[in-house]
Parts: structure tokens; C-alpha cells; sequence
């Protein structure tokens, strides 16, 4: 059962190149291959027929779910864009900060200037968590 799991999330997880159409997604909502592509040129010189076909892939891993309704398919996001950048945080603590989160946010604050938003945004965090 456990493995299944596993072997599940493994399959959902998104490549780099596959972050960056879900960004797409999660910033324009459901949108063509073409406006994909638009979209990401602006960022860095794409082939369309990549990122169709990077786009077909994600929908066979159920990534993105595709409208086939019209001529031009739409594709959007199958799960909600916190939903995936938390699956995403939380496996990178487990491997890289041995699941801690305090290690991440120390190595985090240690690393970045904090505007002092942040630091109140933070400290707003600590007060509540404290409270439980």
C-alpha cells in the first residue's frame, strides 16, 4: 500500500521544463498549446512542437487535463497550484533538510536579505503556531 503511494507521487511529480508550463497555467489559467508557447518564449527560446508534446505528456500523467471539446484543445491544471508546490516543499525538506523545517528556514533566512514584511509575515506565523 505504502509503495503504491509512493510510486503514485513519483508519477505526478513535474519535471523543470514541466514547472514552467504549470506556471503558465497557474498564472493565465486554461490556455492553448500556442499561448503556452507564446509564454514561454518570452522567457527563452521554445519549439512549439516541444512544448506540445511536453504538454501531451503531462496530460498522460495527469498533470494537466486537456479539453477536447473545440478545435484548439485547452489544457489546464489537474491540481490546485498550492496542493502541488506543497507535495513539491515537502519532498524537498524530507531529502534535502532530513524534514525539517526549521533547518529550512534558517539556511533560507541566513541566505536572502528578509524585507521587514517577511520578518513580520514570519513572526505573524511564529505567534499563531506558538498559540496552538
Amino acid at each position: 500500500m505504502k509503495l503504491e503511494k509512493e510510486d503514485q507521487s513519483r508519477k505526478q511529480e513535474p519535471t523543470k521544463a514541466e514547472l514552467e508550463i504549470l506556471t503558465v497555467l497557474w498564472e493565465h489559467g486554461p490556455s492553448t498549446v500556442r499561448f503556452v508557447n507564446e509564454k514561454l518564449n518570452g522567457q527563452r527560446d521554445v519549439n512549439y512542437t516541444s512544448t506540445l508534446k511536453l504538454m501531451q505528456i503531462m496530460a498522460d500523467k495527469s498533470i494537466l487535463v486537456r479539453d477536447e471539446s473545440q478545435m484548439k484543445h485547452v489544457y489546464h491544471v489537474a491540481e490546485e497550484e498550492q496542493k502541488t508546490k506543497s507535495m513539491l516543499l515537502d519532498k524537498f525538506v524530507d531529502s534535502v533538510y532530513q524534514g525539517s523545517a526549521g533547518k529550512l528556514v534558517m539556511q533560507l533566512l541566513g541566505n536572502k536579505k528578509a524585507s521587514k514584511e517577511d520578518i513580520d509575515s514570519i513572526k505573524e506565523i511564529l505567534d499563531k503556531l506558538e498559540k496552538k
